[in-house]
């Protein structure tokens, strides 16, 4: 790679400096059938030689390998396995890709898991990698993520682990998660950062072409249906009246009126038929309406918080970071339309 003489060289001048005689170790990436190649290609990019020769620092020393000689990825293309499992065993950090059935995962690998942390070596798991894991045991009582479409299936499985699904990544220390797909560079690049600072950790995102640090966690990618009722149910009108007036001010009294009902039977009947009291519910489906407002119009925030009942940013703002860890500035930039797409919203700015 020919690299110029841009801010980005600069930064790859500065690591080099500071970290030429710093070697962060061994990586093994384990293989088992199944195999997602997002990830694991996630893991051999980040850490593998590709990325030693373009920053010119020291690097990890890569393996992969597995106890199959050769592993089907999740797309029906099949990877030659370079070294045994054995091969793990030197490894000061495991990397556990996600598979299509983690429950296929032999419990040779497993226990090579389990003896790798008992001598010290650190565990990363990449999206459901989470799942396998989380069989060997060791994330028994200790935080950890994976795909949000994930989560209610993996706290099933293993309640024993304190899931924290609106985290793009979680460090214990010696074991590490990350959320689904795309949030596994979230992670190695954390991890580089880590062991090598954030200079070279910047510098290799730059490579990457990848932001070296994304605000938020995963609950800003999560759409979320909002549960309804149905037609039968007394509450039916009250929600689809909600729902087309979220920029008015409503009470309780309003809502059971409605129906013809006491405040209390509303409140019960509320929640039975949707999981949720009138306030979260109402709150959810405002800064879903919010949400959608920022992708597709450039209303100021100010306006958008007042269309969908809010009444102002501050508000706004509050509660877009207690349910989405992020900023409505941070999610525009993030998911904003095209501009081409926003000429037929109506608004200009």
């Amino acid at each position: 790679m020919t690299l110029g003489s841009g801010s980005g060289y600069n930064d790859i001048v500065r690591a080099k400096t500071a970290n030429l005689a710093r070697c962060p170790g061994r990586v093994a990436v384990l293989t088992y059938d199944g195999l997602s190649m997002l990830e694991f290609a996630v893991a051999c990019e980040i850490f593998g030689p590709s990325s030693a020769s373009s920053l010119d620092v020291a690097w990890y020393e890569l393996s992969v390998c597995g106890d199959s000689a050769t592993v089907r990825f999740d797309n029906g293309m099949t990877l030659p396995v370079p070294k045994p499992l054995a091969a793990a065993r030197r490894a000061d950090t495991i990397v556990l890709p996600p598979c299509e059935d983690p429950l296929s995962v032999s419990d040779a690998t497993l226990r090579e898991i389990v003896r790798a942390h008992a001598r010290g070596a650190r565990i990363i798991s990449l999206c459901t990698g989470a799942f396998v894991l989380a069989r060997t045991g060791l994330l028994d009582g200790r935080r950890a993520v994976t795909h949000w479409d994930e989560c209610d299936r993996f706290a099933r499985h293993f309640p024993h682990v304190v899931l924290e699904p609106g985290l793009l990544y979680v460090d214990e220390g010696d074991i590490l998660t990350s959320a689904g797909s795309a949030a596994s560079i979230d992670l190695c690049l954390y991890v580089v950062r880590r062991d090598l600072g954030a200079d070279v950790a910047t510098a290799l995102a730059r490579q990457l072409v990848v932001q070296p640090h994304r605000d938020g966690g995963q609950a800003q990618y999560i759409d979320t249906p909002m549960p309804t009722a149905s037609p039968a149910q007394p509450i039916a009108d009250a929600l689809a009246w909600m729902t087309e007036h979220l920029a008015q001010e409503m009470s309780i009294a309003d809502l059971a009126a409605r129906v013809t009902m006491s405040q209390r039977s509303f409140a019960r009947h509320f929640v039975a038929a949707t999981g949720s009291t009138p306030y979260q519910w109402l709150l959810r489906q405002r800064i879903q309406h919010a949400q959608r407002l920022l992708e597709r119009t450039d209303l100021p925030i100010d306006a958008v918080a007042e269309r969908v009942g809010l009444g102002n940013a501050t508000n706004l703002r509050q509660h877009f970071r207690r349910l989405l860890d992020t900023s409505p500035h941070t999610y525009r930039r993030a998911f904003r339309a095209p501009e081409t797409d926003l000429a037929g919203a109506g608004h200009t700015r």
